[in-house]
């Protein structure tokens, strides 16, 4: 037995999270396990929670663990089913592809064929335009 009772030890490392899966013996002989999760706070210091397992109650505890992660699965797979049927939907319908942008020559006619400049030189397209605040070197 190693230190603190610890007879196996394993651990995941994440993006800024790791996960220790540690079995544990306490002094009585009762075999647990324990789940640490250590997140990083600022670089220096670690904020750390555990939850304990005992033996007796494992079987029901991994029981609930799987029912969430088949829910998991199942949620990921309508969700993507979902994504796909409307993607589907919006290439058969057209909505998908680019519009197209018909004029008559009356359209044509009425526009100006240069946008007119105001009085402060920014042009006025239409268009969701950005003035600098650099001054123009005359």
């Amino acid at each position: 037995m190693g230190i603190r009772g610890e007879l196996f030890t394993t651990q995941v490392v994440l993006d800024n999270r790791t996960y220790f899966f540690n079995v544990k013996e306490n002094r009585t002989g009762d075999v647990f396990l324990q789940v640490v999760e250590s997140k990083s706070k600022n670089g220096e210091d670690f904020d750390r929670h555990a939850i304990v397992i005992f033996a007796e109650d494992m079987q029901n505890f991994f029981k609930g663990m799987d029912e969430s992660l088949s829910f998991i699965e199942k949620d990921r797979k309508e969700k993507q089913k979902k994504r796909l049927e409307k993607k589907e939907a919006s290439a058969k319908n057209g909505i998908g592809e680019k519009k197209r942008v018909y004029r008559s020559r009356k359209d044509d006619d009425e526009q100006p064929a240069e946008p007119k400049k105001s009085t402060n030189n920014v042009k006025r397209t239409g268009r969701v335009h950005v003035v600098s605040k650099r001054k123009d070197a005359e």
